[in-house]
């Protein structure tokens, strides 16, 4: 068997049924095609869960993936994706969350760690390099998650080890709970409410070992070389300086800012927001993992107040802006501790405000008679009741039993019209961009394979609105110069493009952030060949994500999923009902069957199906 450089070489398997370990051995036939991360994960996932598998059931997997670029010292490398069969979606699920958990499963030894089947108690699971325990985890049950890793550092005496734990959002079933590494949530899709069915509430690792690049110095040339690239970009001071709420009140400008359940896309207020949360909230930059040169992540507080929250990791734009702009709340500390609150409780921010707006909707429109919790008013705008929803979504409490279900299924269950104004793709809540901005970012959202998801392959819109093409053009992505924002026709080849790029930091276990900031595929390849010892190149990484993109595809195809299934709702699709944008006709989304035709096209996928085509597999090896 050929050595296999720049790996750990093994899969962790952990039967929770009956509490068995074992070990598999990775050979380098096998990884190449897939390299790693999400993209070994879809393989895994495809030919282990089967068709109609119960997401909350024993027969899902729970997987645990880095990249051959999890590594501390690469740009981006602290990085670990969750994979498993989404339980609010019913389809692929994967969710990337920075931290140094992935680069210590590496140094323990393991690639990927698989838990399948179901633990009839609660267990927290122990990874010290070969040892692997299933210790009792019934005393975590119930309590936050900071509570839950103090508990863990000082009672189990795990200090050093990185912690991953569920909260109460998990252990109720929230189909859109997270997976935390302290304040960190590996998001959306509901991996949390996966690893609260299998009865785990925390998995703790450690590890001494070493990844051994097959030409150290050519390796370290290369990482170092990356890094130089992300301290000369011009955009990177604005990343440290300001996070991704940098972006916020420019968003609420350009209408790229879903605001009121998405009736509009500007919300005119981007500029007192933004004031509020630099001045009062933000207190420093931080990154998320051991070595991050960037640093885009924030530590917020609210001093003092009602909403008074402690330090911690947080103030992100997508959680603001669900609790700002989506539910008409003006007040931003409240905005802060909503997030705090989500954190703690281990439930999905964008889809906990998005239910919530979803709700408030709904109380307007007279479908729901319910008007009030605790004596506060569910209605637009009212700020004190935010937290106490969030309380109820993830205890299902009340409403929050309904809500906690996400709003394909609460529209459902409520009837009366909701499904009209129930904003989801596939399942999942849309995030804080508008396609009403960029019309590319319709079509991404629409074939996302986890759903109307922005970032998960990439945020197209800055190829529309910001003209970014991400070092992509050398792959043949059309110059987005040529293009307007609102252009519809001929952006199908673009999309693809786009997707494919940003589908890479998913494989190879890295931030994709980075992609903001020089890092592209060529710089990947020349990491990457050092690394392995392989002639890399930055073309065979784009068939390697367009191999990934389609594998993904398949999966959800095998679930029933279809072309129906990549439409928009057409409240995204209509002119803003309010806002800037309410005269601009050129900014709804007229011809979405045109551009998705042109995608379809791209991508080598039936027109009418929205299956890949047999042709589009056979050349790619699947």
């Amino acid at each position: 068997m050929e050595k296999l450089f720049g790996y750990a070489g093994k899969i962790l398997w952990i039967d929770l049924t009956t509490g068995d370990v074992s070990r598999e051995e990775i050979s380098a036939d096998e990884i190449r095609p897939w390299l790693g991360g999400t993209g070994y994960a879809a393989r895994l996932l495809f030919d282990g869960v089967s068709s109609q598998t119960d997401p909350l059931g024993p027969g899902n997997y729970f997987i645990l993936a880095t990249g051959p670029l999890t590594d501390n010292t690469v740009p981006g490398g602290g990085s670990l994706s969750v994979c498993c069969k989404s339980p609010l979606t019913g389809g692929w699920g994967e969710a990337r969350v920075g931290c140094d958990f992935g680069p210590e499963l590496k140094r323990a030894g393991y690639d990927f760690a698989v838990l399948h089947g179901a633990s009839d108690r609660p267990v927290h699971i122990v990874i010290t390099d070969e040892k692997v325990e299933l210790r009792d985890g019934s005393f975590l049950s119930g309590r936050p998650v900071l509570e839950r890793e103090k508990l863990l550092r000082e009672q189990e005496r795990l200090e050093g080890y990185s912690i991953l734990t569920i909260g109460p959002g998990g252990e109720n079933r929230v189909l859109f709970a997270s997976v935390m590494v302290g304040h960190r949530a590996a998001g959306r899709i509901g991996a949390g409410a996966v690893l609260g069915s299998k009865n785990v509430t925390a998995v703790s690792v450690k590890g001494t070992g070493r990844i051994q690049p097959a030409h150290p110095s050519a390796w370290m040339e290369s990482v170092r070389s990356a890094h130089r690239i992300v301290k000369e970009s011009p955009n990177t001071p604005g990343f440290t300086e300001l996070g991704t709420m940098g972006g916020y009140e420019n968003s609420d400008r350009i209408g790229d800012l879903p605001t009121k359940n998405w009736q509009s896309n500007s919300w005119g207020k981007g500029e007192a927001v933004s004031t509020h949360f630099f001045g009062k909230n933000q207190v420093s930059s931080t990154g998320c993992y051991k070595g991050c040169p960037m640093k885009c992540g924030r530590k917020v507080h609210v001093k003092e107040g009602p909403w008074k929250t402690p330090l911690h990791d947080g103030g992100e734009y997508e959680t603001v802006g669900s609790f700002t702009a989506y539910v008409l709340n003006e007040d931003v500390d409240c905005a802060v501790h909503c997030g705090y609150l989500c954190n703690e409780l281990g439930i999905d921010t964008i889809s906990t405000g998005a239910v919530i707006g979803f709700l408030f909707e709904c109380v307007e429109k007279g479908i729901l008679q319910e008007d009030a919790v605790n004596g506060q008013g569910l209605s637009w705008g009212n700020g004190k009741v935010l937290p106490l929803l969030v309380e109820m979504i993830a205890r299902r409490e009340g409403i929050g039993d309904i809500l906690a279900d996400g709003v394909k299924r609460a529209a459902r269950r409520i009837g009366g019209g909701a499904d009209k104004f129930a904003v989801h793709v596939k399942g999942l809540e849309g995030p804080c961009h508008d396609p009403r901005a960029g019309k590319t970012l319709a079509v991404s959202y629409g074939t996302a394979n986890r759903g109307m998801c922005h970032i998960h392959p990439l945020e197209t819109v800055a190829y529309d609105c910001a003209h970014l093409d991400f070092g992509l053009s050398s792959f043949g992505l059309p110059d987005p110069e040529k293009f307007e924002r609102w252009d519809e026709e001929g952006k199908g080849e673009a999309i693809r493009i786009l997707q494919d790029g940003g589908t890479l930091p998913d494989i190879l276990g890295t931030c994709k952030f980075y992609m903001y900031v020089g890092i592209t595929p060529h710089e990947y390849a020349a990491m990457l060949s050092a690394l392995t010892g392989w002639n890399v190149t930055g073309e065979e990484l784009m068939e390697t994500a367009e191999r990934v993109t389609n594998m993904q595809r398949l999966f959800n195809c095998r679930e029933g999923f279809g072309r129906e299934h990549d439409l928009l709702p057409d409240r995204v699709r209509s002119l803003p009902a309010f806002g800037q944008y309410a005269e601009s006709t050129e900014s709804a989304v007229r011809n979405y069957d045109l551009m998705l035709d042109e995608y379809y096209d791209a991508r080598g996928w039936d027109r009418k199906t929205g299956a890949p085509l047999k042709e589009t597999l056979q050349r790619l090896g699947i």
